[in-house]
Parts: structure tokens; C-alpha cells; sequence
């Protein structure tokens, strides 16, 4: 049971984790006057390249912090997608476009996730409300009458941080979530997936490519995107493939060259193998506690919707601790959001992300081409079309089921709010 917490404004909120949906949530707490102290394993800001898209709900709620038109001028604005087929092309292709009446952000934003937590890093640190510990490994989170304490180790040893609520953004490995004993229920595909970035422009090579592109066929599947950085190919590494063959560059280039044959060895700027998993954690919150982005679910990359919904977990939670602080029901406004966003993992992000995979992947010739030709059914109908890209882009979640929001709260002015609830 959630207890009062302290009315003391001086009692911070502890974040674990600073990977973008950390970061987030540290940055949304200082825009609303909320002390927090964020702690991080890492000696320094994560740099992982996993992550690269922003879609239209998300840029609203960050253009809240004031952020988005300095990631738009680092980032590739992206409307249009495409499904393709190996052998065959362009089966179809969908335009963000027709939300322009929707959102000021009609289109996917391409930007590297390690350049948000560089942005937002560097705001916290000019904030006398934020402090950040790195170096800092969680070992353990107990409730204490009106609030959280965290032990952590550092190299000069162990010791306690006290706050009134604990966000758990420590990935999906969460030392928080398994602290607490949350269950972690779902699967694992026997394929690992790997990430290979290639500074060449894979536009010149292949006809009519758009930036971001999913690419069906029943042997290997591509998913195949366009940052400013680099263009990059995910696919599927065989169970029995051993990572350091996967990873060794005669193995890379032969499948950059088998994607889009090339005279030259491509020149290669980034790669990362990983496990893939759909997972949703049994609860988001338990007492004072509360689990966000990877730490309360996991899914496959396709579609790009993991770090947006981790975002809108972190916005959502924050601001209901901001109305707890003044005066809201704790239990009431922590409940909501572990119903709510619980149910978006589970009935987006989670069906989709498995939905599309799993359409990638189609070894049945017959359902692959009835799966194609759905695809291009869809996309020549502008009223089906639009509720596609409605919902590829979560607008369709963020706008059935809210982002909590604040009283008398002031926008950061770049872009319209996402929704009230």
C-alpha cells in the first residue's frame, strides 16, 4: 500500500537509470519543480545506438521539455515507410503525412536515442534540482515509512539514498524489478537479432529505398533505416550461429554485400547482437515503487516502438507523482498508471511489435502473399490507410488512453500537447 509521502518539497524523486527513458523522466521532474536524483551503473551517459525513432506522440510530449527543435536539427524527419519483399520491392508504402491534422509532428523522427541523453544530461546538470550519481550499482530498495531507500554501491563503498518514490528505468535486466520479485512474464525468440551501421548510403543501391524500410522474406528478414550517422540493417542471427561468427567482419560484409552488392567492403560504424524478447512485467508499481520502459517491457524492435512507450510510461508517471505532491490520492493516481500503461504494453506495443515480426519472417507462400496483399489493401485505402499510421505511430494509444498531465503546467512551446487524462 502506498503510503502519504512527506510534504517536504525538498524530498527528491529517485530515478534508476539514465538511458533516454530515465533521463526523461529526471528532466520532466525538474520542469515541474520535483528534486530528483538520478542514479546510473555506467560511469557515464549511456551511448547505445539501439534505439533511433521518435514517432508523433512522443515529439509532443517532449516538445514539452522544450527539446524537440534541437532534435530536429540533428535528427532525419521521416514521413514515409515502406513494406518491401526481398525478391520483390516495394509491396507498400505508408505516409505519417495524413495525421497532419492530428499532430504538429506528422512523421517518424530518425535521431540516434544517445543523442536525447546527451541533450538532457546536459540540462540536468545546470539544474540545481538534479543530481546524478554514476558508477553507482543499485543492491537494493526497501520502502520506509513515506517513501523509498536505495543502497548502492560505488567505488568508495555502499550507501543509502532516501526519496519519495523510486522510478525503476534500469532496463530489462532491471536490478529494481528483480529486487522486488516482479514477475517478467512472456517469451524469448530463438533468433538473436543483430544491428550492423553502415556509413554508405544504401539509397544509391537499391532503387526507390525509402529511410526506413521493413523487408519480408521467409530465409532473412531486413529491417533496413536511415539515421544522419549511418544507414542500418537489423536481421536475424541463426540460434546455432555463434556470436563471434555472427560479429566477425567477413560475416558482416557478406551480408551487407548479400543486402546490396557492393564493389568496395562496406565500411562499418556500429554493430550489436542481442536476445529479443516479449516480455511485460506483472505489475509497473508496487507501493512507492514504480517500473518504466525496458525494466516493465520488452518487445521486438519492428516498428520502433519500445522507446516511445517507455517515454510515455515516464511522462505519465511523472506527472501523476507531481499531482500526489499536490494533494491527489497516491494510491488512486499509481494505480491508474500501472492499469493503463500495462494495458498499452500489452495491446500495442506488444501485439504489434510481434504482429510484424512474425509477418517478416512468413515461411507459408500463401500467407505471405495474402499478407501482401493486405498490406497494399490497406495502403490504397485512405480511410484504413490513416488508421494504419494512426496507430504504427501510438497516436492511436496516447489519444484512447491519455498522458496524464498537470494543472496549470506550461508547455516548453514547440509543439501541441498529446492529451489530457
Amino acid at each position: 500500500m502506498s503510503r502519504t509521502i512527506p510534504t517536504s518539497a525538498a524530498v527528491p524523486v529517485l530515478v534508476v537509470g539514465a538511458g533516454p527513458v530515465g533521463v526523461t523522466a529526471a528532466a520532466e521532474l525538474v520542469r515541474h519543480g520535483v528534486p530528483v536524483v538520478l542514479i546510473e551503473a555506467e560511469s557515464e551517459p549511456k551511448t547505445d545506438w539501439r534505439a533511433s525513432t521518435f514517432h508523433p506522440p512522443t515529439l509532443e510530449l517532449l516538445g514539452e521539455l522544450g527539446i524537440v527543435d534541437q532534435m530536429i536539427a540533428e535528427g532525419l524527419v521521416v514521413p514515409r515507410f515502406q513494406h518491401r519483399d526481398r525478391n520483390a520491392g516495394v509491396v507498400a508504402e505508408f505516409d505519417f503525412g495524413l495525421l497532419r491534422d492530428e499532430t504538429a509532428h506528422p512523421y517518424r523522427l530518425q535521431l540516434n536515442q544517445q543523442h536525447l541523453v546527451r541533450m538532457l544530461v546536459e540540462r540536468l546538470r545546470g539544474s540545481d534540482l538534479a543530481r546524478a550519481v554514476f558508477g553507482a550499482r543499485v543492491t537494493g530498495v526497501r520502502e520506509v515509512d513515506g517513501g523509498v531507500t536505495v543502497t548502492v554501491r560505488t567505488d568508495s563503498g555502499e550507501t543509502e539514498i532516501h526519496g519519495s518514490h523510486l522510478i525503476g528505468a534500469d532496463g530489462a535486466n532491471s536490478t529494481v524489478r528483480q529486487t522486488l520479485d516482479i514477475g517478467f512474464e512472456g517469451h524469448t525468440y530463438p533468433e538473436r537479432f543483430l544491428i550492423v551501421s553502415t556509413s554508405v548510403d544504401l539509397r544509391e543501391m537499391i532503387p526507390g529505398l525509402a529511410d526506413v524500410n521493413y523487408v519480408a522474406d521467409p530465409r532473412e528478414w531486413l529491417f533496413l533505416l536511415h539515421t544522419r550517422e549511418s544507414w542500418r540493417a537489423v536481421y536475424p542471427v541463426p540460434p546455432d550461429q555463434p556470436r563471434e561468427v555472427a560479429l566477425d567482419p567477413d560475416t558482416l560484409q557478406a551480408q551487407l554485400q548479400g543486402i546490396a552488392p557492393r564493389a568496395e567492403d562496406y565500411p562499418i560504424v556500429d554493430r550489436q547482437i542481442y536476445n529479443v524478447h516479449q516480455r511485460v512485467a506483472s505489475t509497473f508499481r508496487l507501493g512507492n515503487v514504480v517500473i518504466v520502459g525496458d525494466a516493465a517491457h520488452i518487445n521486438s524492435p519492428v516498428g520502433g516502438v519500445g522507446l516511445n512507450s517507455g517515454i510515455h510510461d515516464a511522462m505519465d508517471v511523472v506527472r501523476r507523482l507531481v499531482r500526489i505532491r499536490a494533494g491527489a490520492d497516491a494510491e488512486a493516481e499509481l494505480a491508474a498508471f500501472d492499469a493503463v500503461r500495462r494495458r498499452v504494453a500489452l495491446d500495442y506495443v506488444q501485439a504489434d511489435t510481434h504482429r510484424n515480426t512474425e509477418r517478416l519472417k512468413e515461411t507459408d507462400p500463401e500467407r505471405r502473399r495474402a499478407n501482401q496483399d493486405e498490406l497494399r489493401a490497406i495502403a490504397a485505402d485512405p480511410v484504413r490507410h490513416h488508421a494504419w499510421v494512426r496507430r504504427a505511430s501510438l497516436l492511436e494509444s496516447v489519444r484512447r488512453f491519455g498522458i496524464a498531465r498537470v494543472p496549470g503546467a506550461t508547455a516548453g512551446g514547440e509543439s501541441a500537447p498529446a492529451s489530457a487524462a
